[in-house]
């Protein structure tokens, strides 16, 4: 069976790319089940050049087809602020929720209408080195005025979806699955992953 490593030592979000990965006749394997590999410093500026450089250093390592992931959160009246940042926003040994709490703070006195945001995703593929395959997705949203909801990580509990008027954290799985911007990506590459193993075999 082919083996597709995922460039990435974050379980949480591990588990969600197995979910939406789901279906193709590969075993998916990650870089903390490797016991080691190559330490990737991810200073791009966008989050498509993180990704292309994590699955090209790994892929490379590796000799086989690497997936590598890059997103996060990006709000209008902060110019795009947290970015490429947002895992790190508060800091690089803090978590999810002193994040939330930073940008609720920057955010402070800015009403619903102003508090427009995306969710982006960019996903690379290399197969040997070479990256054969790059996307990126959407998913707009606002910034919540407060942590609302318990499910997802990162920004969910913030991530307004206007449609429901709820945020990720309260709407769950199946919803989320259907319109976020890693499900998106996520689809895309499946597909993408199926047509290029029937052509190596």
């Amino acid at each position: 069976m082919v083996e597709v490593v995922i460039a990435t030592k974050n379980e949480k979000k591990l588990r969600e790319l197995k979910r939406y990965l789901k279906g193709i006749k590969a075993r998916i394997v990650s870089l903390n089940e490797m016991g080691h590999s190559p330490r990737i410093k991810e200073d791009s500026g966008t989050f498509k050049g993180n990704a292309v450089k994590k699955a090209g250093a790994v892929s490379r390592f590796t000799k086989g087809i690497v997936l590598a992931d890059d997103s996060g959160l990006e709000v209008d009246i902060l110019g795009g602020q947290p970015g490429v940042m947002s895992a790190r926003f508060a800091g690089n040994r803090k978590k999810d929720r002193d994040n939330n709490s930073k940008l609720l703070k920057m955010l402070e006195g800015i009403p619903s209408k102003d508090r427009s945001a995306r969710f982006v995703c960019a996903i690379a593929i290399a197969d040997n080195g070479k990256v054969v395959k790059v996307i990126e997705e959407y998913c707009k949203g606002r910034i919540a005025l407060s942590i609302r909801g318990a499910h997802g990580f990162g920004y969910d509990p913030l991530f307004l979806i206007p449609r429901y008027n709820r945020t990720f954290g309260e709407l769950g799985l199946k919803i989320k699955d259907k319109m976020s911007h890693r499900s998106k990506a996520l689809k895309k590459a499946r597909k993408f992953l199926r047509s290029y193993f029937a052509l190596q075999s």
